[in-house]
């Protein structure tokens, strides 16, 4: 046991932890300061994560074939950005992104036809339901057979889990604007796509984000797991599945890492345009998204 580095990883860390809650409770003249120390309090805490991280497998000399040190992952990481720059382009570019788009699309155009149909919104919106309910692990065999072992077969897992979150809840927000609401643009003479363009898209708007926000995340898990059943010998969800057999562990927070990064910087893109599109909404007028 190393007990110098475990105690000054516990020590940075407790400091770190003090200095944090310090700083979250002052309030600064200045807008760019209070914008600074927002930012530079979950940096910090991710900091001290790795700082104790770092310091516990150290520390406590855990075998890299459980738990790889941060610099031994940051390491690995730095030699293997062609591979892991390949395995990016095919998953996260050509699997998530086309997925993602195509299944969130599909989603909206179909809740549109079903809130012009109460025969699809009684008979659709059960079995949609119950087939987001599936597991992604059942689903992806099925998907590689039919669409063969290439990122389309991921596309259509990610499709499938993208879809019906979309579609429940844009088919939720659509019905979110009041009746008084509605009848004010009936006494205007508005029609149904007028009323759908300028009152109801507007009212579902922090509705079609949520599910955008929840299919960032689906996405790129969907298309990570599909790949175990099938794929070219490029992907994430391919290199962590060989690099776990071949107990090369550190590759795999690699890879691991990569995905969690692109999966937070997706979120981040969609969480700016909410901001940009509903800036009239209460939360993003109160700072509260």
């Amino acid at each position: 046991m190393n007990l110098p580095v475990l105690a000054a990883a516990i020590i940075f860390w407790l400091a770190a932890w003090a200095f944090n809650e310090w700083l979250v409770r002052q309030k600064f003249e200045s807008d760019i300061a209070n914008s600074a120390a927002r930012f530079a309090v979950p940096l910090l805490f991710g900091i001290t994560i790795l700082v104790l991280w770092e310091g516990v497998v150290r520390g406590f000399q855990v075998p890299s074939v459980l738990l790889p040190a941060p610099s031994m992952i940051w390491q690995r990481l730095i030699n293997s950005l062609p591979t892991l720059g390949a395995d990016f382009r095919q998953t996260f570019l050509k699997a998530v992104l086309i997925g993602y788009a195509l299944g969130c699309g599909l989603g909206f155009a179909v809740a549109i036809l079903i809130d012009r149909s109460p025969f699809l919104q009684k008979g659709l919106l059960p079995l949609g339901n119950f087939v987001s309910a599936l597991p992604v692990i059942g689903v992806a065999p099925i998907m590689v057979m039919w669409f063969g072992f290439d990122w389309q077969s991921k596309v259509a897992v990610v499709v499938i889990m993208t879809f019906f979150p979309m579609l429940v809840n844009t088919v939720a927000g659509l019905a979110a604007a009041s009746h008084m609401e509605r009848d004010l643009m009936r006494t205007y003479a508005a029609s149904w796509w007028q009323t759908l363009v300028k009152l109801r898209l507007p009212a579902a708007w922090p509705f079609i984000f949520t599910a955008l926000k929840i299919n960032s995340t689906l996405a790129l898990i969907g298309a990570i797991v599909a790949e175990f059943f099938g794929t070219p010998i490029v992907g994430m969800g391919f290199r962590i599945s060989t690099e776990v057999g071949r107990m090369n562990v550190d590759m795999v927070w690699a890879e691991i890492a990569v995905a969690a990064v692109a999966g937070s910087a997706f979120y981040g893109v969609v969480a700016l345009i909410e901001r940009a599109v509903t800036f009239w909404h209460p939360s993003i007028r109160g700072g509260r998204a």
